[in-house]
């Protein structure tokens, strides 16, 4: 039992290895990870996690010498998938690596007070400190070195050494010298950039696609801008060390300035006394005018508030440390909603929208969604590191804004419709009538073309066997015919795009029955997916064309069974009554879209689904019948998190 149960283990661990990413980390001194209270943190560590979701693999982090990495990256049996180090930029490596991730540089380090370093011309004859292994020691691996070389095991090992003056120069690489500096205050940057160097992932050549995966998330987070945020916090902070003794020196003439600029001060003290009595009855006379105009100031900063108070947009000050200096408390409430989010549904933070402003100082002006309403917002940049931030409901512009640009996009398409779907349906019609005649006079010719082989058995149709020939000939017949018939229904719902509406024809249409009929027509698309409906009890009743808006949902239950997975795919249909309006609203947890694709989604002939027959003229037929019927569709989606769409008609009137 014991044997089988180890068995069971090692079938198992491949596959569970499928599933994760090992990342191998330096185990004392890295340049971009390091670990606080025993948690693995920094860069890299962020970064691999982020890749980790996009790839749904788990990232297992695990530290070992520098040498012992370097080592397994090498064996294609190692247990380490992954490393990331600096190489030169001029360099190429044999082994696969990711996109660069970050550019760093190598320079030299001596103690305070030595001569600057310019060139490698002025390392002639030094001791100079180099880590075993690191992109210093790759580099200089193919230049002549004119130096004596100290070769240590970590960058902070050549610190100490220089402390000790057992070397006089080391060569360390800038992020990792950056933190050190403060540890080591007799130490200091002394030159410019020797060498250039960028950090990459780097895993054996046997992992290329493992790293094709890792290079599709890094340009992911890049276009997204997570990975600049990313940067942002890790490297956008922190300069180099001040030289104190330079400082001190400033300090010290600074000060004697000062010492004589103060003995000069007191020999012109009782010059200055005496002009001051000579002005105090003028600075009397002038406080009592200050008073009474600082009486018409607050009673003029007390208009100027009342007029603030009234606008109805919302009117914020707010310093770097997110307080509220002033506020007309109008809508302010959203900036710390977890409703409000970017039009593009980009979670919305107010701390990193200041900071960006702060740090640019330049204005911001964004599209926002706080429920079903549409918002502007505004942050500027003003004096002592605050920002005024500017609130403007602008639901109404925003969907006069969408219904313009969607009329001015399919306004020449409805006047050519009819036309071209005319043109087209006639040689479609004798396309159909000619492929029906071919696959008769098949059926006909087959028992002869048989005859005929027995007594000619060498006889070729189009230099195929003839048995061969005529099964291609059938098969060609059928797929011409699917291509006709696919034409005939592109034109049709082209006819009915160009079809202009009889709203006298109008009748009562209860939502429900529309669900229900809907459902029943889609019975066998929807039979692998779960479907549930909430339906308002009594049935919300417009006034329309009821087989006009079973086209409309039918339409939209296919499309959310083609973005919903057959295994978990879930749809929700559900109607009620609100503010006077009723609501029909179908959402299902498919695959979502992105914002590029959101806003073209009615466009005509537009759609994801080319390679499936997919015409582009569904959803463009639903939002022409949905304005004929004065009503309103709203399309909420994010990828991954699925779609909402949300039809609003008015209520029809009782009889």
């Amino acid at each position: 039992m014991k044997t089988l149960l180890l068995l069971l283990i090692i079938i198992t661990m491949p596959v569970l290895a499928q599933d994760s990413i090992v990342l191998g980390v330096h185990s004392k001194t890295a340049p971009l990870e390091w670990r606080n209270n025993g948690v693995d943190q920094g860069f890299n560590i962020e970064l691999m996690d982020r890749i980790g979701q996009l790839t749904n693999k788990r990232i297992i982090v695990r530290r070992k010498s520098f040498q012992q990495l370097v080592k397994d990256v090498h064996d294609p049996d190692s247990d380490i998938d992954v490393i990331a180090v600096v190489s030169p930029v001029n360099m190429d490596r044999k082994l696969a690596q990711s996109d660069p991730i970050y550019a760093t540089h190598a320079k030299a380090y001596t103690l305070q007070g030595k001569a600057l370093i310019n060139n490698w011309a002025d390392l002639i004859g030094k001791r100079v400190a180099i880590k075993k292994g690191a992109f210093v020691d790759v580099f200089l691996s193919d230049h002549l070195q004119n130096f004596d070389r100290v070769d240590v095991d970590l960058y902070e090992t050549g610190f100490q050494l220089l402390i000790k003056n057992q070397v006089d120069v080391v060569i360390a690489e800038s992020f990792v010298a950056r933190r050190l500096l403060p540890m080591y205050p007799s130490v200091r940057s002394s030159s410019d950039a020797l060498i250039y160097g960028a950090f990459n992932f780097v895993a054996n050549e046997t992992k290329t696609e493992l790293m094709y995966q890792i290079n599709e998330a890094l340009r992911q987070l890049k276009l997204s801008g997570e990975y600049d945020r990313l940067v942002n916090k890790w490297f956008g902070t922190g300069r180099e060390k001040v030289d104190l003794t330079s400082s001190e020196k400033r300090m010290f003439a600074l000060a004697v300035l000062v010492a004589i600029m103060s003995a000069i001060g007191m020999i012109f003290t009782g010059f200055i006394s005496a002009s001051l009595r000579r002005h105090t009855k003028a600075l009397d006379a002038e406080l009592i005018q200050r008073k009474r105009i600082e009486v018409e100031i607050s009673e003029l900063s007390q208009q100027f508030q009342s007029v603030l108070d009234g606008i109805p947009n919302g009117v914020t000050i707010v310093n770097q440390d997110l307080q509220h200096l002033w506020s007309n408390d109008n809508n302010i409430h959203l900036l710390d909603s977890d409703e409000f989010y970017y039009v593009d549904n980009d979670v919305f933070k107010l701390k990193a929208a200041v900071f960006d402003v702060l740090s640019t100082q330049k204005s911001f002006t964004a599209d926002m969604r706080y429920q079903q309403q549409c918002w502007q917002l505004q942050i500027h940049p003003i004096a002592n590191n605050q920002v005024v931030v500017l609130l403007e409901e602008s639901t109404e512009q925003h969907r006069l804004r969408q219904a313009n640009e969607e009329a001015s996009r399919l306004a020449s398409l409805g006047e050519l419709s009819a036309g071209i779907a005319h043109e087209i349906n006639n040689p479609t019609g004798l396309i159909v009538h000619a492929v029906s005649l071919f696959t008769a006079a098949m059926k006909d010719l087959t028992p002869a073309a048989k005859h005929y082989q027995k007594q000619n058995p060498f006889w070729l149709i189009a230099g195929l066997n003839p048995d061969i020939a005529i099964n291609e000939l059938q098969y060609s017949c059928g797929s011409i015919e699917e291509g006709a018939k696919r034409i005939s229904r592109i034109v049709n719902d082209l006819k009915r795009y160009a079809m202009p509406h009889i709203a006298d024809q109008y009748n009562r249409v209860c939502l429900n029955d529309v669900v229900q009929v809907a459902l029943r027509l889609t019975a066998n698309q929807t039979k692998s997916h779960q479907i549930s409906t909430m339906l308002c009890q009594p049935s919300p009743c417009i006034t329309g064309d009821a087989q006009q808006l079973h086209q409309v949902l039918i339409n939209l239950i296919q499309n959310a069974c083609n973005a919903s997975s057959t295994q978990s795919g879930g749809i929700e249909i559900e109607t009620y009554v609100e503010a006077n309006m009723a609501i029909l609203s179908i959402k299902d947890n498919g695959c979502g879209m992105d914002s590029a694709t959101l806003k073209r989604i009615t466009e005509p002939f537009f759609t994801t689904r080319r390679h499936e027959g997919g015409s582009g003229l569904g959803l463009s037929v639903c939002s022409k019948i949905i304005k004929e019927h004065q009503g309103e569709m709203q399309m909420l989606s994010s990828l991954g998190k699925g779609t909402r769409i949300r039809l609003t008609f008015a209520l029809a009137q009782q009889d």
